[in-house]
C-alpha cells in the first residue's frame, strides 16, 4: 500500500508540474499535504514536518548555495569567465580545442550553474567555432557534458550540496571524490561521444552565423578582464579551500593547526573568504563601485531565489516520505534483494528524473528515500551522493527547462534534441554510474 501511495504522489507531482503548469514550489507543498493525509500522519504534525523538512533542507544548504551564486556572478559580470575559456582556447589551438573548451567548462563549472555557465560560455565557443570555420555542436557538446557533470557531482552546486548534507556525507571527500568521477565521465560523454554523434548523425552538426533564443550577448574586450589567474583562483576557490582541509584532516595530528585548516576549509567559511576574495579580485580589482558589486550580488541572490524555494520544496517531500516510513519500506524492499545500494539509488533516482524533469527534486526526493540504506548495508555515503548525482541527470527532455534551453541556443529541432542532447545526458549518467562502481573497489 505504501508503494502505491509513493507512486501516486510522483503522478500527482508530475500532473501538477507538467499538465496544470502549477509553480514546482506549490507543487511540492501541496503533494507534501496529501501524501502526509495518505500515510496517515496526524494532522497536527504535518504542517511541523513540512516546515521542519523545509528548515533542515535550507539550513544545511542556503549559504554554500548563496554565497556559491554570488561568487559566480562576480566571475560571470567581471568577464573572468570570459578570459578563461579565451585564454585556454589559445593556448590548445585547433587540433585540441575541445580540450581547451573542457577545462574551461570545467573551471567556469566550479563557479557557475548548469544554466548561468551555459549562458556565459556559449557566445565565446560561438565565436571561437565562427572564427575556426567550425559546426557549433563540435565545442558545444563537451561544453554542456563538462557543465552539466558538474552541476550533477561537484558542490557547491545545489543538488551534491543537499544530498551530501541529507545522507550525512564529509563534503571535502565528496568534492574529491566527485572530481574523480567527473574526469572519465566527461571524457566519455565529451570528446569520445561528439565522435561517435558526428559519425552516426551528422546532420546536427551544421555551421551557425547566429545563437538562436540567447538574446543580447554582453560583450568583453579582453584587456579590461581580469587575467587569467585571478580568475581560475576566484572560480575555484572554495574547491581550494574544501579540498585542501579534506586531504589535511586525514593526513596531520588532530592539533591546532589542523583545527584551524578545518575550520577555514568549513563549507560556509570557505564559501565566504572566496566571496570576499571575488569581491577584491572581480569587483573592486576590476574598478567596480561597491554599490555596483552590491547590485551584482543581489542580482545573484534573486536569480537562486526559485530554486531555493523548490530544494526547500523537496526537502519538505522528503521529510514526509522519512516521518511516513516510505524510506524505511523501500529500503528494506531493497534489503531484501541483490540488488547493489549504488544501483538501487541511481535507479530510483533515474526513475524520478525521467518522470519529474527536475533533477534537484529527483535528487532531494530519491535521497530522502535511500538514507537507510547506509545503515543497512554499510556503503560509503558518498558513493551514494555520487550515485544519486548521476542518477539525477539521466534522460533530460521536454519536461526540463534545460531541454529546451539546449534546443533554441543549438538550433536544434525537437528529434535533434533528442538524438543528440537526450543521448549524451544518458550517457553521462551511466558513465557516472560505472565510474562510482569503479571508484567503490577503492574505498
Amino acid at each position: 500500500m505504501k508503494l502505491v501511495i509513493v507512486a501516486a504522489a510522483v503522478v500527482l507531482l508530475i500532473f501538477l508540474i507538467v499538465k496544470v503548469k502549477l509553480n514546482t514550489f506549490i507543487s511540492l507543498i501541496v503533494t507534501s499535504f496529501l501524501t502526509a493525509l495518505a500515510l496517515q500522519i496526524p494532522l497536527t504534525k504535518i504542517p511541523e514536518i513540512i516546515t521542519s523538512g523545509m528548515g533542515d533542507q535550507l539550513g544545511d544548504l542556503a549559504i554554500v548555495f548563496g554565497l556559491g551564486s554570488m561568487i559566480g556572478k562576480l566571475v560571470s559580470d567581471s568577464g573572468g569567465g570570459y578570459r578563461i575559456a579565451h585564454t585556454l582556447i589559445d593556448k590548445f589551438g585547433k587540433k585540441r580545442i575541445q580540450i581547451a573548451v573542457i577545462i574551461a567548462s570545467f573551471i567556469v563549472g566550479l563557479a557557475l550553474f548548469f544554466e548561468v555557465g551555459l549562458v556565459v560560455l556559449l557566445p565565446i565557443i560561438f565565436v571561437i567555432a565562427d572564427e575556426l570555420g567550425l559546426p557549433l555542436l563540435v565545442l558545444a557538446i563537451p561544453m554542456a557534458a563538462t557543465l552539466n557533470v558538474m552541476h550533477g557531482f561537484i558542490p557547491p552546486h545545489p543538488a551534491p550540496t543537499a544530498i551530501a548534507g541529507i545522507l550525512h556525507a564529509d563534503l571535502g571527500q565528496v568534492i574529491l571524490f566527485g572530481l574523480i568521477v567527473a574526469i572519465p565521465t566527461v571524457i566519455v560523454s565529451g570528446p569520445i561521444f561528439n565522435h561517435f554523434l558526428h559519425k552516426w548523425y551528422p546532420k546536427v552538426y551544421r555551421i551557425q552565423k547566429s545563437i538562436p533564443g540567447l538574446g543580447e550577448i554582453k560583450e568583453f574586450k579582453l584587456e579590461e578582464t581580469p587575467s587569467f589567474t585571478k580568475s581560475v583562483l576566484t572560480a575555484m576557490m572554495p574547491v581550494i579551500l574544501i579540498g585542501i582541509s579534506t586531504i589535511l584532516k586525514y593526513s596531520l595530528p588532530n592539533n591546532g593547526f589542523n583545527k584551524a585548516v578545518q575550520f577555514i576549509g568549513n563549507a560556509d567559511v570557505a564559501m565566504l573568504i572566496s566571496l570576499i576574495l571575488a569581491i577584491f579580485t572581480m569587483g573592486l580589482g576590476q574598478k567596480m563601485s561597491m554599490k555596483h558589486i552590491g547590485s551584482t550580488l543581489e542580482s545573484a541572490i534573486k536569480q537562486i531565489a526559485v530554486m531555493l524555494f523548490i530544494i526547500g520544496g523537496g526537502g519538505a517531500f522528503k521529510q514526509v516520505l522519512v516521518e511516513g516510513g516510505i524510506s524505511d519500506y523501500i529500503s528494506s524492499l531493497f534489503a531484501n534483494t541483490n540488488m547493489s545500494p549504488i544501483l538501487a539509488a541511481w535507479l530510483i533516482t533515474a526513475i524520478l528524473r525521467v518522470s519529474l524533469g527536475s533533477s534537484t527534486v529527483a535528487a532531494l526526493t530519491a535521497a530522502g528515500l535511500v538514507v537507510p540504506m547506509i545503515a543497512q548495508t554499510g556503503v560509503s555515503p558518498v558513493l551514494m551522493v555520487l550515485a544519486v548525482g548521476a542518477g539525477s541527470i539521466f534522460a533530460d527532455h521536454v519536461n526540463d527547462a534545460g531541454f529546451w534551453m539546449i534546443k533554441e541556443y543549438f538550433g536544434l529541432t525537437l528529434k535533434e534534441t533528442f538524438l543528440s542532447w537526450t543521448t549524451l545526458t544518458s550517457v553521462i549518467s551511466l558513465t557516472g554510474l560505472v565510474s562510482v562502481y569503479a571508484l567503490s573497489l577503492f574505498i
